[in-house]
């Protein structure tokens, strides 16, 4: 199941750890050598299939490890427009429409620094209405307050996740 030249799949797996946590997603070529090796059980199914000469494969979209993994903690996720929008769930934070901008909520032009706290996900049209103002003088209020995503679940942020790995990723849908 090697990769041929030109051959690009991107079907990816949610990998669970022992404990049900979500720890990483990678690719599904990648889980079905956990699951062969013994290492992972699949937990849910996908749709594709992956063809080779003798056997076709039903790709998994979520596998849970056998064995607990200790997850290192405290390691922090690059601050990006990507992962901003991911954590306001592509909601921008000054009218709710689909976001496409990150804002800073003081801006940086009058000493707002470049942080979780001071970051949301805008659509462009409230981005450029709001301008270099903070949300009082633009008289636009946030609907809702930024935070720092927390938890081992913060660096799925980093990723596309899927609907059907909702059920397990309940504690990175609340960050």
């Amino acid at each position: 199941m090697k990769k041929g030249p030109g051959r690009q799949f991107t079907q990816r797996t949610l990998l669970l750890n022992a404990s049900d946590e979500p720890l990483h997603v990678c690719s599904a070529y990648r889980a079905l050598y956990l699951v062969s090796k013994g290492t992972a059980d699949v937990v849910l199914d996908s749709e594709h299939v992956a063809h080779t000469q003798c056997v076709d494969y039903v790709l998994p979209s979520v596998i849970r490890l056998r064995h607990y993994v200790r997850v290192p903690r405290g390691r922090s996720i690059p601050l990006s427009t990507r992962t901003v929008i991911a954590r306001d769930r592509g909601e921008c934070a000054y009218c709710g429409d689909d976001a496409d901008t990150m804002d800073h909520i003081v801006p940086r032009g009058q000493g707002g620094s470049h942080t979780w706290e001071n970051v949301v996900a805008a659509c462009r049209l409230c981005n450029h209405h709001k301008g270099n103002k903070t949300p009082d003088q633009a008289h636009m209020p946030l609907l809702r307050q930024p935070t720092r995503p927390r938890g081992a679940h913060a660096r799925l942020l980093l990723y596309a996740v899927q609907d059907e790995w909702a059920p397990f990723m309940l504690e990175a849908i609340a960050v």
